[in-house]
């Protein structure tokens, strides 16, 4: 069986943490996994901006890179759920017909890391070590386009040490929503008020999701608002084990109270 890690761009740029994190994990429970170099945006830009001909390009590019892999594993729902969301649409748009059978046959090969995890691994407990008070956010594209439904919430849940609380109004878009944020900056700003607000009244010290975009959205607003959570990429996470000890700038949970 091969496997591949499809980092994603966003991550690649701005979070390599989690691609290492990512390869850590699936080590640690038997895969090897490789990283095909080539790789490069999925196109997600480009599609919902209405661009399917450029995307097509980018499907295109996609194939060429991971068809010859039996998995392609991506830590983001966002960019994970893109093949199948949205490669097809594009390859009818562009009347490539090769291209359309190519995206059709890699599609269910592309796996989000929670799905990957919990129903192609068949694991929830991965041994991770995590001592802190946690929260979760539920990303638009992981409850909407990719249903991940609680397979973050059983991985996070089954972490040693982890103090987790339920996130209010957790399935309220943070108001990210890539050039939404741009289009509609007063709305996107007052979304995320609100979900930076909800996530200070956890008390978590860490704010966790699947995808880094809406991580760096809320992230960025908990910092103008002066409150310290950290925010960390679910598999940053599930790749810690007792051996890493706790984060150095986090408070430490243990039952229910922090030290």
């Amino acid at each position: 069986m091969r496997t591949a890690l499809f980092v994603t761009c966003l991550n690649d740029a701005l979070h390599p943490q989690t691609g290492r994190a990512t390869v850590s994990l699936l080590r640690r429970l038997g895969v090897s996994v490789d990283f095909p170099p080539r790789q490069s945006c999925c196109g997600q830009m480009h599609y919902n901006t209405g661009y399917r001909k450029e995307t097509a390009k980018l499907a295109r590019h996609f194939v060429d890179v991971f068809g010859a892999y039996d998995e392609i594993v991506v830590p983001s729902a966002s960019c994970g759920g893109l093949p199948s969301e949205a490669y097809e649409r594009a390859a009818q748009a562009s009347g490539d017909a090769g291209l359309l059978r190519d995206v059709r046959a890699i599609a269910p090969r592309v796996h989000e890391l929670t799905r990957y995890l919990t129903d192609v691994l068949g694991v929830e407990d991965v041994g991770a070590h995590f001592p802190h008070r946690v929260t979760y956010h539920p990303t638009c594209h992981s409850l909407r386009a990719t249903g991940l439904g609680d397979r973050p919430y059983r991985l996070l849940r089954a972490v040693d040490g982890i103090d987790f609380v339920e996130l209010p109004a957790e399935e309220e878009c943070c108001g990210f929503g890539g050039t939404f944020s741009v289009k509609n900056g007063a709305v996107s700003g007052a979304m995320n008020g609100d979900k930076a607000r909800h996530v200070w009244e956890t008390g978590a010290h860490v704010l966790a999701a699947v995808d880094n975009s809406c991580l760096m959205n809320i992230g960025g607003r908990l910092t103008k608002d002066g409150h310290a959570v950290r925010t960390l990429h679910l598999v940053e996470i599930l790749a810690r084990t007792r051996a890493d000890g706790p984060l150095a700038d986090v408070p430490v949970a243990r039952n229910g109270a922090l030290r």
